[in-house]
């Protein structure tokens, strides 16, 4: 089962993502609710990949992503940004960061999962994995 970390500062985005992807894909998602605490939930627990939005209070997403990058526990985990800024400049600054992608707001919910999934080129559904990681009576 894949493992998501979501960081947003909004308590209503955070639960509707989590909803989201528990609901169509099955995945854990785990949540923080500042760039600080998500450091914090991604080095004791690793997810496979951490939802992040780029504006927060404090210390921005792009920001915390420097400081995830820059620590050897969480350097490895994908990062996706989550931003309401379309603007070509913005997304030029974003993928010069080194994200491993951009999504926007406002996201559907129903294809959040397929989108992070696509992005982050997992192969197969939530349904696909659980099955895969069965073995398999046939041989």
């Amino acid at each position: 089962m894949r493992r998501v970390l979501i960081i947003d500062d909004e308590d209503d985005i955070r639960e509707v993502a989590a909803l989201s992807l528990e609901a169509t894909a099955g995945w854990e998602v785990l949540t923080a609710g500042s760039g600080a605490q998500g450091i914090e939930v991604a080095v004791a627990r690793q997810p496979d990949a951490i939802l992040m939005d780029v504006m927060m209070p404090g210390v921005d997403g792009p920001t915390t992503f420097l400081q995830m990058r820059a620590n050897p526990a969480i350097e490895h985990i994908p990062v996706l940004l989550l931003t309401a800024k379309v603007q070509g400049i913005d997304k030029r600054r974003f993928a010069g960061l080194g994200v491993a992608g951009v999504l926007f707001k406002p996201f559907d919910p129903l294809t959040l999962a397929d989108q992070i999934a696509e992005t982050l080129h997992w192969t197969g559904t939530a349904v696909d994995e659980s099955n895969a990681e069965r073995p398999s009576a046939k041989h």
